[in-house]
């Protein structure tokens, strides 16, 4: 058989998420050789978001940690995770919540995100002496999305952070997320040069007379690239569960698909049509079709998609009758179990027992 393919599917209901442990730990260790200290590593749970995929990365040896919800936080807190990183900056009843998950979790070290004074004084409003919070100045760095251009002016919000009791400040955080160039060169050239200006900043810090602050940067596309820096520390996420649009612009990491999508043809339509039950509450759908890679029918090609159905075009729907098990390997697969309420875990050509995605849910107990 091959890898992916399960001898009981015939007692697994589709759609469904797959997960393959074996080839998880297997992305784990490859993890670990990329980079020369494992305690480097804070990687970016948004992608999982299972406890049992979380404790794999404890029992490995990595403590640190990156996420973007209070659950997924909360999560990483029930798994006794040494440091989490809250990588993004909280703002009303979530600054409470982070509060409440530092009482709650007190072996955890929490942290999060800001990107300007009117935040810092809200998180210090909630924080205090008594529970002060590790804050990392978020920096951007051509994504666009959030952050502090790396100039004087975060300069002067780090000082001004160090002037707030119920904060301390840890250092600076840099997601280059917006680079993705299949070509290693020119991906790392455009890393470099956005990178330079928090090295930069970060030397100014230190020439101010404050502690060196910590340097967190990257994601799956630039690893590889701040994997070769000193000192700092690397967020991939993907890498645990790999998926088709990483492994089809990556060619540089070798890591397995290690989380598949499992659908069942429902209707033949005629010679060359044939409906899956894979729709968009079932694949990440942000992305232009074709959003699944199927690993048992290459050929097929995306006609249609709805809420609960995939039409397919292939060279002939003999080949797959009604009840045929597709394998698909999701274009983004971050997205894609955060639809699912558990996967089921296979092992040996056989799903042996499930995993529940608690960190899909915004809430667990905080």
């Amino acid at each position: 058989m091959d890898w992916y393919q399960l001898k009981n599917i015939g007692q697994i209901d589709s759609p469904a998420a797959v997960v393959y442990k074996d080839r998880i730990e297997a992305n784990i260790s490859l993890l670990k050789t990329m980079i020369g200290d494992i305690q480097r590593l804070r990687p970016h749970v948004k992608t999982n978001k299972m406890l049992e995929v979380t404790q794999l990365l404890l029992k490995a040896g990595i403590q640190r940690f990156k996420c973007a919800t209070i659950a997924e936080a909360e999560m990483l807190g029930i798994a006794g995770a040494k440091d989490v990183l809250l990588a993004y900056q909280p703002v009303g009843p979530k600054i409470t919540r982070l509060l409440e998950l530092t009482q709650k979790y007190p072996d955890t070290v929490f942290s999060c995100l800001v990107d300007s004074k009117a935040s810092a004084d809200a998180i210090h409003a909630v924080f205090n002496t008594q529970r002060r919070i590790a804050v990392y100045i978020d920096l951007n760095v051509g994504m666009n999305r959030t952050g502090i251009r790396p100039d004087a002016a975060a300069l002067e919000l780090y000082r001004y952070l160090h002037t707030l009791p119920g904060l301390i400040p840890q250092g600076l955080h840099a997601y280059d997320g917006h680079l993705h160039d299949t070509d290693m060169d020119i991906r790392k050239k455009r890393c470099d040069e956005a990178y330079a200006p928090v090295a930069a900043l970060q030397q100014q810090i230190t020439d101010s007379g404050l502690p060196q602050p910590v340097i967190v940067a990257g994601g799956s596309p630039t690893f590889p690239i701040h994997a070769a820096r000193e000192h700092i520390q690397c967020s991939p996420g993907t890498f645990v569960f790999w998926d088709w649009g990483y492994a089809r612009n990556l060619p540089e990491q070798p890591f397995q698909w290690a989380a598949l999508v499992v659908t069942r043809v429902v209707s033949v339509i005629d010679e060359q049509l044939l409906c899956l039950d894979l729709g968009h509450k079932s694949v990440a759908a942000e992305n232009p079709q074709p959003r699944v890679h199927f690993l048992n029918a290459p050929e097929a090609q995306p006609v249609s998609q709805s809420e609960e159905h995939l039409v397919l075009k292939v060279a002939d729907t003999a080949a797959y009758p009604v009840g045929t098990v597709f394998y698909g390997v999701p274009l983004h697969i971050c997205p894609t179990i955060a639809l699912y309420e558990k996967a089921y875990v296979a092992a040996a050509n056989e799903v042996t027992g499930n995993w529940k995605v608690i960190a899909r849910d915004r809430q667990i107990i905080v």
